[in-house]
């Protein structure tokens, strides 16, 4: 459950020609694992825009209880096969309470989505700024960050993120949630981007502009910042799969978001005491889960090699 891949399956080429965007595009658009990734992601995306508008059609909410759809003289199995998989629940019922699962996964994905979307803006932020300043003045700069990076890459960042959570209040825990996982993310991020940055100051590029007179923000926007571009769509790409488990597996626990809000681990870890009578409330937000992170961590992979062979040609 790691809150980011780590720098070696990160790194990505430095720079690229400016025409790389669309020989990239070009590559990824030939590929059909990356475009079945893609096309998956955008249903996902769509489902969680569209959240209101599914519960409005299906007529029921994600915190709505339907006694009607269970047997309560069995203790709350779903009415007929499947976990009552039926033309008013597409998606079954869940046991006990008789919630839409079609829209509490609809609203599970607004909520994931969310989150590892929050968590990869605020990671990328710190790990490029905090990356580049260590890449660029080095000395004693880089030494205080690099230290406070192992400080918080040594740490067991699960058994610390349950500590953390379980103590607070569970009002604001998306918020929470954000601000944890990014505490602990950035450093494989801004680890690469040290490397890279550093890499680039000592390019000829650099040099000239540096001796022609440009300022420091200018050779940092400029000159370095647009070279880490392809490495930085391909390291947040793979970083939100990792983001989307962490917070399912956050839920799964307990301390992540707080109930009755929707999440996809939370409906996981309530599912684990109806396996046996009705998997299908299992398997539904499972396989949700397991997709999304699939189709993430493929089109991440597709796209930084396609970068690599932009670079390469």
């Amino acid at each position: 459950m790691s809150t980011a891949a780590p720098p070696h399956e990160l790194a990505g080429p430095v720079a690229g020609p400016a025409s790389s965007g669309r020989r990239v595009v070009r590559a990824l658009t030939h590929d059909w694992a990356a475009m079945a990734s893609a096309g998956f992601l955008a249903l996902i995306l769509l489902m969680a825009v569209l959240a209101p508008l599914i519960s409005l059609i299906t007529g029921h909410g994600p915190n709505e209880f339907d006694t009607a759809a269970i047997n309560t003289d069995l203790g709350g199995i779903p009415h007929g096969a499947f976990g009552g998989i039926s033309a008013e629940h597409p998606f079954g019922v869940e046991p006990q309470n008789g919630r839409d699962i079609l829209a509490r996964i609809a609203y599970g994905a607004r909520v994931s989505l969310l989150i590892a979307a929050a968590a990869t803006v605020l990671t990328t932020l710190l790990g490029v700024v905090l990356g580049m300043l260590a890449g660029f003045y080095q000395g004693w700069v880089d030494q205080v960050i690099c230290r406070v990076m192992d400080f918080l890459m040594a740490f067991p960042a699960l058994i610390f993120m349950i500590a953390i959570l379980s103590s607070l209040p569970a009002g604001n825990r998306s918020v929470l949630l954000v601000v944890v996982i990014s505490v602990f993310g950035w450093p494989y991020l801004a680890r690469v981007v040290r490397g890279q940055t550093m890499t680039l100051v000592n390019r000829e590029f650099v040099e000239a502009a540096r001796a022609s007179g440009a300022s420091t923000s200018a050779l940092v926007f400029k000159e370095i910042l647009p070279n880490l571009r392809s490495s930085l769509i391909v390291m947040t790409t793979l970083a939100v799969p990792g983001y989307i488990g962490t917070e399912a597996g956050l839920s799964f626990l307990g301390v992540g978001v707080a109930p009755p809000t929707p999440s996809w681990g939370q409906m996981i870890s309530s599912s684990v005491g109806w396996y046996a009578v009705d998997p299908m409330y299992f398997a539904i937000p499972g396989l949700f889960l397991f997709l999304t992170v699939l189709s993430l961590t493929v089109l991440g992979d597709r796209l930084r090699a396609a970068f690599d062979a932009g670079d390469a040609s």
